[in-house]
């Protein structure tokens, strides 16, 4: 099995799960290939040079499994690399937080030896693509969490001029406006009241960021509707993020927001349910007290 790696370059006290990782791939035979950049940060901050096939320089390549070591924003980076190139991904956690990349310390080897059985089931996420006129967007212009459209400064808002397949829907007067996936309703959207959808469905949810008028709710549409915004903003500009990829715009651009024409796939573990993610990482049903009767 062709496996890649791809990594975070903020992991010096994760060493020991990297380690693990690597010695785990060796034992199963794996053919490795690792991203050039992670590779010398591997090197330079722990010493440590793993024995692997290739190292992955450009944004095509040929592997079985691309295997994401970080938290969620890692993940996102990793699936932009593999953009339509259709190999699935695996998360495995060395950062905090993380819904894409669930696959906690303890599990690490367990998941590798079933993903060497072909026990493991995928899942199909659907991304969101910006369109803007003339191309005025240079970056890879697809997010598979969330595409926000921000303001520049710290002080007054911006206007945000909102259709929904061509018929006016509102302007929000508002800090911004998330527009997020079901993969996504854990990011960004999440951090703003925004609903958690299932990664499942088959919808798109805007959610406003610090709106003015506190009747201006988060809304769930249909993932098949084209979204169209104009801002207004008093400095003429404003900020566009792409999954954290962030580039300024003037006023006077129409944005277009559609879903992607592919999917990204990512590997789950058959006794791993998003509803059990949900209670690991956002402590469903916890209770705080017993926490501060163990201290």
């Amino acid at each position: 099995m062709k496996v890649g790696i791809f990594g975070s370059q903020y992991q010096q006290e994760k060493q020991s799960i990297i380690r693990r990782v690597f010695s785990k791939l060796a034992s199963l035979e794996a053919e490795v290939y690792v991203d050039t950049i992670f590779h010398d940060y591997l090197l330079d901050a722990f010493g440590f040079e793993p024995c692997v096939a290739g190292l992955i320089s450009g944004d095509i390549f040929d592997l079985d499994v691309a295997i994401s070591l970080g938290g969620d924003g890692t993940f996102l980076r990793t699936a932009a690399r593999v953009n339509r190139q259709n190999i699935p991904i695996l998360g495995i956690n060395t950062g905090r937080l993380g819904f894409l990349a669930d696959i906690g310390s303890t599990e690490v080897e367990d998941t590798l030896e079933e993903l060497f059985k072909h026990y493991y089931k995928v899942e199909e996420r659907f991304l969101l693509r910006l369109e803007t006129e003339s191309r005025a967007y240079k970056g890879y212009n697809y997010a598979l969490n969330e595409i926000a459209v921000l303001k520049r400064d710290t002080s007054s808002m911006i206007t945000i001029h909102t259709s929904l397949n061509g018929e006016y829907l509102t302007s929000y007067q508002a800090d911004g406006l998330v527009i997020a996936t079901p993969t996504g309703s854990t990011a960004y959207s999440m951090s703003v009241n925004g609903p958690i959808i299932l990664p499942q469905d088959n919808s798109i949810v805007l959610s406003p960021v610090a709106p003015h008028s506190l009747n201006v709710r988060p809304l769930v549409i249909p993932d098949d509707f084209e979204i169209t915004l104009g801002v207004e903003s008093r400095n003429r500009t404003f900020l566009i993020s792409l999954d954290g990829r962030s580039e300024i715009f003037p006023t006077g651009i129409q944005l277009k927001v559609s879903k992607a024409d592919y999917t990204t796939k990512v590997i789950k573990r058959y006794n791993h349910t998003f509803y059990q993610t949900l209670r690991e990482k956002l402590m469903w049903g916890a209770d705080v007290r017993m926490n501060k009767k163990l201290k």
